[in-house]
């Protein structure tokens, strides 16, 4: 019985851990995008002038 209640708790952690960086993957990838806009539009502005 502790064995089986062990490895809930093991997995139930693994499947957590996932998640939580899946979760900073999504974000680092949104500040990414964000910084990749910016530095087109700068290089939109340097072009026109």
């Amino acid at each position: 019985m502790k064995k089986i209640i062990a490895a809930s708790l093991l997995a139930a952690f693994a499947l957590a851990g996932c998640n939580t960086v899946k979760g900073v993957g999504q974000d680092v990838s949104k500040a990414g995008q964000a910084v990749t806009g910016t530095a087109e539009k700068t290089s939109e502005e340097i072009r026109r002038n």
